[in-house]
């Protein structure tokens, strides 16, 4: 088990990660040190507690932002799938036609041509 050491407005918390997850915690900690100061230069001081509580909103603002952007994201991909799959059936179909289409084609072709060596042997 790890342990990294952030601090936050001023105030050090030592947090306990598990191994390997070090940097990553760090780096949330980070970002939430930002957060809060970026409040207090908006806001002034209001206490540590309120402004850790701001925080704490403002993070959950951004992250229902985030996932609605990617619910967005996921349903367009989902349409997109469908009419790929959409488009790639069509494709199937008209190979289909247009190898029936050649295949009458050659026929014809044969047809032609044994009419025209049988005009020619006479």
């Amino acid at each position: 088990m790890g342990t990294v050491t952030v601090t936050i407005a001023g105030h050090r918390y030592r947090l306990a990660c598990e191994d390997g997850q070090e940097e990553h915690v760090a780096q949330l900690g980070t970002r939430l040190d930002e957060t809060v100061t970026e409040l207090r230069a908006g806001v002034g001081e209001v206490g540590d507690q309120r402004l850790t509580v701001m925080a704490a909103m403002l993070t959950m603002d951004r992250l229902s932002e985030a996932e609605g952007r990617i619910s967005a994201l996921e349903e367009e991909i989902g349409d997109l799938r469908e009419g790929r799959n959409e488009a790639l059936d069509r494709c199937e179909a008209l190979e289909g036609e247009v190898s029936e289409v050649m295949e009458r084609a050659s026929e014809r072709l044969s047809r032609i041509a044994r009419a025209v060596r049988g005009t020619a042997a006479s």
